[in-house]
């Protein structure tokens, strides 16, 4: 009997598509709280930051969905909520779990933010962190394609973004707006 490939690349596919535009994402909430370029318009990040995330949600429910229905490595839908409930590579898989849940929750709260307080908003956004190492645990230590160079590349590329545009954000203090300059003319 052939087996076919089909769900076993559209999985391994958005996986890491999942991951490149969770990297994205956490690239422009950077961007959008230590504003390093002074000319973006907080609001227009915002939106692609949302865009991003939700992106991302999608790939990533692709992901699941096609690994439910590829036969290569058994998942069930419970395992898809429940960490620990798969075979190959459990603790790797379940890193995916937690940090799929984190990467809901998390975008999620684009939503909740009046219900829930900015204060609380910001500290769950905190997460993100948690949720960024998560994803990329899981996707050098299960991920097939792990091996391959250009995925040495795209985690070390992913990985360095995000930890330089956190140093950016740490060190160096927001650009401030220029002040409004008055029409002296009009007066």
């Amino acid at each position: 009997m052939h087996h076919d490939p089909t769900f076993w690349l559209i999985a391994r596919a958005s996986g890491l598509a999942a991951y490149a535009m969770l990297t994205l994402s956490v690239l422009a909430g950077l961007v959008l709280k230590s504003r390093p370029f002074a000319r973006l318009k907080a609001a227009q990040v915002t939106e692609v930051h949302k865009t991003l995330a939700l992106t991302g949600l999608g790939a990533l429910a692709l992901h699941a969905a096609a690994l439910v229905l590829d036969t290569t490595v058994k998942v069930s839908l419970a395992a898809l909520v429940v960490p620990g409930l798969v075979s190959y590579r459990p603790a790797a898989v379940a890193a995916g779990v937690v940090g799929g849940w984190l990467f809901v929750v998390v975008t999620v709260s684009f939503w909740l933010r009046k219900r829930i307080g900015a204060r609380r908003w910001r500290r769950l956004h905190w997460f993100t962190y948690a949720l960024f190492g998560l994803a990329t645990v899981h996707g050098i230590t299960a991920g097939t394609d792990a091996v391959q160079p250009w995925a040495h590349g795209l985690y070390l590329g992913a990985m360095g973004s995000v930890a330089g545009a956190t140093a950016w954000r740490a060190l160096v203090p927001p650009a401030r707006r220029a002040p409004l300059k008055r029409d002296l003319a009009s007066e």
